[in-house]
């Protein structure tokens, strides 16, 4: 954790991270990225793997919450209906949601001969950022290849790496360095241990607007940098996808009212949900599954009390404010399209009280 916030002292929120304090303590999860970065070319794709198993036929329960609807994802509409996934979940740079859904759908006939023949279609979930300050966005590099391989590479599972790699690589964040954030919170409830993680792809924010821990930190960051470079302030027109997961037992109703918890932990580290920049949550459960084909009338399950859910809201909040932070922590300084760059907020934050712990 020493490149990441926890490394620096930060520890935001009262309740416990899991093991790996990233969204991989909530168990079947997979997460794989495939990173771009030459010259202009800043970008990739961030697979995430809600089940392991064939998730077309073992779907998941989950809910969807627009914060702000200026984004261009796919697959909101059904999920948001039907309140489950039935593919991997894709985070892309704008312009690559077409090559991603294509990419999802040719991954979900492979794995499923009778989508379109004796069953329905897919519904592919993509969410995206628009990485265009870094990268060349008008060169869109990535292929359905590329969506295979993240795909692949969550599937083998392994840690969940943060900073600027898969589609953080090109991302900015409160005017610094964004990308690829993680973190989790585990708690009891009635006896059972119950596990809730975040992973956020960071691109929005002022950098006035950041603060740490209540700390308004940027600023005084930005009145520094600005006496230092004589930067002006910009309007922000950025997006950032936050994606929740919990091995609690929760149905889509319950989960919508999960990702609405979602303003509240971009809130603390300073967003104001401007009018130019797009925020969609999405939540699920791994508790259990829903059949494609049901084996009888009734799926049988138990699930959480709503008199229950303040911790788990708690937690969300609590996992993507730390989240959010060390997207930041964790991604490198990256010079990109034209010269443009974006400095890594652990560049700063010993100048602003932090200390480093090795």
């Amino acid at each position: 954790m020493s490149m990441l916030a926890r490394g620096w002292g930060i520890c935001p929120g009262r309740l416990q991270p899991g093991p790996l304090n990233s969204i991989a303590d909530v168990g079947g999860i997979g997460i794989g990225h495939v990173t771009y970065c030459k010259g202009d070319i800043q970008t990739g794709v961030t697979a995430l793997l809600p089940y392991r198993g064939n998730i077309f036929r073992q779907k998941v329960p989950a809910a969807c919450h627009v914060i702000n609807g200026f984004g261009k994802s796919a697959g909101l509409i059904q999920l948001t209906e039907l309140g489950s996934i039935e593919t991997p979940i894709i985070l892309t740079s704008t312009l690559n949601v077409g090559t991603a859904f294509q990419g999802l759908v040719e991954h979900a006939l492979r794995e499923n001969p009778e989508i379109g023949r004796s069953t329905g279609t897919v519904n592919p979930l993509v969410l995206e950022c628009n990485d265009g300050f870094l990268n060349d966005i008008r060169r869109p590099v990535l292929q359905k290849a590329d969506i295979f391989r993240a795909v692949e590479a969550a599937a083998a599972g392994g840690t969940c790496a943060e900073g600027a790699v898969g589609a953080g690589r090109g991302m900015s964040c409160y005017e610094l360095k964004g990308g690829i954030g993680s973190a989790s919170r585990t708690f009891t409830i009635d006896g059972r241990t119950i596990n809730l993680g975040a992973l956020v792809l960071t691109n929005y924010g002022r950098l006035p607007d950041l603060r740490i821990g209540g700390d308004p930190v940027g600023k005084r960051l930005a009145a520094l940098l600005s006496d230092k470079q004589g930067t002006t302030e910009q309007r922000e027109q950025g997006s950032v996808i936050v994606l929740l997961a919990t091995d609690a037992p929760l149905d889509s109703r319950q989960l919508l009212r999960l990702a609405r918890r979602g303003e509240a932990g971009l809130a603390r580290c300073g967003s104001f949900i401007a009018g130019g920049s797009g925020e969609i949550v999405v939540a699920f459960s791994t508790a259990y599954t829903i059949p494609h084909i049901p084996e009888s009338a009734y799926i049988d399950c138990r699930f959480l009390h709503d008199d229950y859910l303040d911790t788990p809201f708690l937690a969300a909040v609590e996992a993507i404010e730390e989240a959010v932070l060390n997207s930041m922590i964790a991604s490198e300084t990256v010079t990109g399209r034209g010269g443009n760059t974006r400095h890594s907020l652990s560049e700063y934050l010993a100048g602003l009280g932090y200390s480093h712990s090795e």
